[in-house]
């Protein structure tokens, strides 16, 4: 299944992100910076990430599935590369016709192309994360239902194969990316004005002490 066609979704089962999973603030009305989509690349998270989603295994790659996820057996969806995965000791899996898969919260390192596994997973139904911190702040974007639709659209070809989801709420575009240290939000607020898109990373780093 194509990335992009996760734009609308009717039939799939989503993996939720979290609602401020690495969202940058949105820029203050007015201040929104001169960064053009061309120029705009995530650099590296400097240390470890977490992502929460669908480990699917058919026996001969390993894949964590960040976006939308297709309601089968097997299920059906695209991620990216997982390194490092063991079942071994892993609870909460399925399998079936030689492919297995299970929900779970992954930490590891990303390169820019794939995950590797550096600490054991835990399953997404004994993971208790911290409450999330709503980027907006409460207050409504500026995206009206018309701009909404037409930004939904576009911005799928901006992220290409990082486009995990896009959707409309409360006069926002929430874009879903697999990862985004903010320039990907600059680059948003640059071309369609600041309080309208909130740019979602999949990928979370974790603060170091």
């Amino acid at each position: 299944m194509n990335r992009r066609g996760a734009v609308v979704v009717a039939t799939l089962t989503l993996v939720v992100l979290p609602l401020a999973a690495c969202a940058a603030p949105a820029s203050p009305a007015g201040s929104s910076p001169d960064v053009g989509w061309s120029d705009a690349r995530p650099g590296l998270p400097e240390g470890e990430v977490r992502a929460q989603g669908t480990v699917l295994d058919d026996g001969s790659t390993v894949s964590l599935c960040l976006g939308a996820v297709r309601e089968s057996a097997p299920p059906q969806c695209e991620g990216i590369p997982l390194m490092g995965w063991d079942w071994d000791g892993v609870d909460g899996s399925t399998t079936t016709g030689g492919t297995t898969w299970g929900a779970y919260a992954v930490r590891g390192t990303y390169d820019g192309a794939g995950l590797t596994v550096t600490q054991p997973p835990i399953m997404l139904a004994l993971y208790d994360p911290l409450p999330p911190v709503d980027p907006t702040g409460g207050v409504r974007g500026e995206a009206t239902a018309a701009e909404a639709e037409a930004i939904s659209r576009e911005v799928s070809g901006r992220v290409g194969e990082s486009f995990l989801g896009a959707q409309e709420r409360d006069g926002w575009v929430w874009l879903d990316v697999v990862w985004d240290d903010g320039t990907w939000q600059d680059a948003a607020d640059g071309e369609f004005g600041a309080r309208k898109v909130v740019v979602r990373s999949a990928l979370q780093e974790i603060a170091t002490p």
